[in-house]
């Protein structure tokens, strides 16, 4: 026995070896807090068709019965403290699974609950389509939902959110309740951490010279010999923003535009040295699969030497890069 766990001690030390040898390690995940309000179940509690959303005020469900299907709806209303908009879709199919189960209930190898299929589709504050995310999971005993998949500015993504943390305690309603009157009845609210992995990180381009950084004014670098001055409008040229429209294609598909160009769909955020500036331009760069150009307003106050610049699309931030300031 003592020889076989020596073993395993060699393999591990081999493998960590192996993985510092190849800087592998993992990538922290993109947190997002989601924000939802006016969250209902609709309970499956009918089967006849001509009875379902019938009802204009709010309704009473009956009990949850094993094989029950549940829907449930919420409104997107803020990610990351910023406001935002969509809706969270759920279809619940009801198991109570037990160890030990009453009549009706499943005999299982642990106490569950109910199987989820969720849909996110999330949009900016004026309506805008930003992109969607699905997950499946179940509750109890699982701890989190894994994310499925993605589109839009989530093409790829993976990872997963943890279980709903209540703000405001949701409402059950029968599926004989009419849900054009789900914000008029009310519902619940609360907030929900995604742990994101995206296939895309975006980033500022970087070239033999250093990152790609120019004057809007001339297109000329920012370079040590001359640097960015407070309330010039520099260029960056970045990588993976995500769609333009109005087609929304995914990256790659074909060139971009030049007339018109096209403009990032994806919320872009711009900050130096840690706080967000203002963003004047966030486009395709026309005859390019995955280039574009962003321009923002160097602020004033930096401390000569060199800034931070960052980027962020649709909530996802990239790598840091650094550029001369005066």
């Amino acid at each position: 026995m003592n020889r076989l766990w020596r073993n395993f001690a060699l393999a591990a030390s081999v493998a960590a070896c192996c993985a510092l040898s190849f800087g592998q390690t993992a990538e922290p995940p993109v947190v997002l807090i989601m924000e939802v309000d006016n969250a209902v179940v609709y309970r499956g509690d009918v089967t006849d068709p001509a009875k379902l959303a019938r009802d204009p005020g709010p309704t009473t469900p009956l009990p949850g019965r094993t094989f029950m299907y549940n829907h449930s709806a919420a409104d997107i209303v803020a990610v990351n403290g910023k406001p935002a908009k969509g809706l969270w879709l759920v279809r619940v199919g009801v198991v109570f699974a037990r160890m030990n189960p009453q009549p009706g209930q499943m005999i299982a190898d642990l106490d569950g609950g109910s199987g989820w299929h969720c849909f996110w589709d999330i949009l900016g504050p004026d309506g805008s389509w930003i992109g969607s995310l699905a997950d499946t999971g179940s509750t109890p005993p699982a701890r989190s939902h894994t994310i499925i998949g993605g589109n839009g500015a989530f093409l790829g993504v993976t990872g997963e959110h943890r279980p709903p943390e209540t703000i405001r305690p949701g409402r059950a309603a029968s599926v004989t309740e009419d849900p054009a009157n789900r914000r008029i009845h009310g519902g619940g609210k609360d907030r929900i951490i995604f742990y994101l992995y995206p296939k895309y990180r975006p980033s500022v381009d970087i070239t033999a010279d250093g990152p790609a950084v120019f004057r809007a004014a001339d297109f000329s670098p920012v370079t040590a010999a001359r640097p960015a001055r407070a309330g010039e409008v520099l260029m960056v040229r970045a990588r993976n923003l995500g769609p333009t429209r109005p087609e929304l294609l995914p990256p790659g598909t074909r060139p971009f535009k030049a007339d018109p160009v096209e403009m990032v769909n994806s919320p872009i955020e711009v900050t130096v040295n840690g706080k967000e500036v203002e963003v004047i331009n966030q486009v395709g760069w026309p005859g390019t699969y995955d280039l574009y150009r962003v321009d923002f307003r160097v602020p004033s106050g930096l401390p000569q030497g060199l800034a931070t610049i960052r980027l962020t699309a649709a909530w996802i931030p990239g790598p840091e890069v650094q550029v001369p300031v005066q």
